[in-house]
């Protein structure tokens, strides 16, 4: 009988106990041993046995017991950190597009594999000025391997801003001595 909290990897234990009158010395059986499990749950650490050439089975009453694997949830805390991507321009009247996030994990054994983000589109294009969002929240995102219990996301929403452009007119300034006509200049620069 085995345990240990699920870390991805699978729990095996190939011992086998011999109890009751035992062998006679000198006498025994070889074993192998096929329990084996990975994620959270429990199983039978099921084993064969074959007996050695000078054993014999009619000497022994044996009797089999499997004993048990058994792999507990992983409670450890887990942060994820989201961080959507960004950009900043100044309107240019093309399109300008965001997609996507970074990922940070603290913790161990959880990689990107073990959750995934619920949003169809993760991409942000836009010409005109303004800001403009990709989303992405805590709500966006769900863990998808039930082994871990404690995650936490922290999430930090992708912004692409696109800046007015900055246009200054001036009408012109002219000057003259008195005619009696009027004073007219239609540049603008």
């Amino acid at each position: 009988t085995s345990e240990k909290e699920y870390d991805g990897t699978a729990l095996t234990n190939s011992e086998v106990k011999v109890t009751g009158d035992g062998f006679v010395e000198g006498e025994g059986a070889t074993y192998t041993v096929t329990g084996t499990i990975t994620d959270a749950g429990e199983v039978e650490n099921e084993f064969t046995y074959e007996l050695n050439d000078n054993t014999l089975a009619d000497n022994y009453e044996i009797k089999t017991v499997n004993g048990t694997l058994t792999v507990t949830e992983n409670d450890d805390e887990i942060v994820v950190t989201i961080t959507g991507k960004s950009d900043k321009v100044t309107y240019d009247g093309k399109e300008h597009t965001i997609e996507g996030y970074d990922v940070v994990i603290e913790g161990d054994n959880f990689t990107e594999d073990d959750f995934k983000c619920l949003l169809d589109d993760v991409t942000v294009t836009e010409t005109n000025a303004g800001e403009y969002t990709i989303g992405l929240n805590e709500d966006a995102f769900e863990v998808t391997n039930k082994n871990f219990t404690n995650v936490t996301f922290d999430v930090t929403d992708g912004t692409l801003e696109i800046a007015k452009r900055a246009v200054t007119l001036t009408s012109a300034t002219d000057e003259k001595e008195y005619d009696g006509t009027a004073l007219t200049n239609s540049n603008v620069e």
